[in-house]
């Protein structure tokens, strides 16, 4: 397993992220259009480590099984996530690309008004949306213990299972699955 380097920060804000997936989303008339975008996105999410599917990542709420990591670096917080479910991934891509490599502060003031503003709280299964509220509420849980706090709640401790102090490698997280 090799180091990662610190990611530069985002070259986007948050809102300027959001306004980018209404936009890219608006494109499609037809709901159906839609679904198959998200799920595109969700394609396209980084590999999630194996080690990493246990009851400490897995996030309750969600009909199907989600899986989520957070972890500091330089005061910003790397996020990581699956599902068995590809509706799901693609949800699940459209937060990280929100909330991934922001700061506390930054995600804690920025709810995620792309999913009103795209429609999908009037689309979406009354599960569906309590999935994507609990999968936005444990980033939310993340950000506010912060990166000082070092607590191991919903993963945000700073190792793999069997990884010792080493990040995930190009191997294991920048693969597409």
């Amino acid at each position: 397993m090799t180091e990662t380097q610190p990611a530069a920060p985002p070259e986007t804000t948050i809102d300027e992220t959001m306004d980018d997936l209404v936009d890219d989303l608006a494109f499609f008339d037809d709901w159906q259009d839609k679904y198959q975008q998200i799920i595109h996105m969700g394609r396209a999410l980084p590999a999630f480590p194996e080690p990493w599917k246990t009851a400490e990542h897995e996030v309750h709420g969600c009909m199907a099984r989600v899986w989520m990591k957070g972890r500091w670096q330089d005061d910003r917080l790397r996020l990581y996530a699956t599902s068995n479910a590809i509706i799901v991934s693609g949800l699940i891509a459209m937060l990280l690309k929100v909330y991934d490599n922001r700061t506390a502060e930054e995600i804690l003031s920025h709810p995620p008004t792309f999913i009103e503003r795209i429609g999908m709280d009037s689309h979406f299964s009354q599960q569906r949306s309590t999935g994507l509220a609990a999968m936005k509420n444990a980033i939310f849980e993340i950000a506010r213990q912060g990166p000082a706090d070092g607590s191991q709640g919903m993963g945000t401790g700073s190792q793999a299972p069997g990884a010792g102090n080493r990040e995930p490698g190009a191997e294991e997280v920048g693969r597409a699955e």
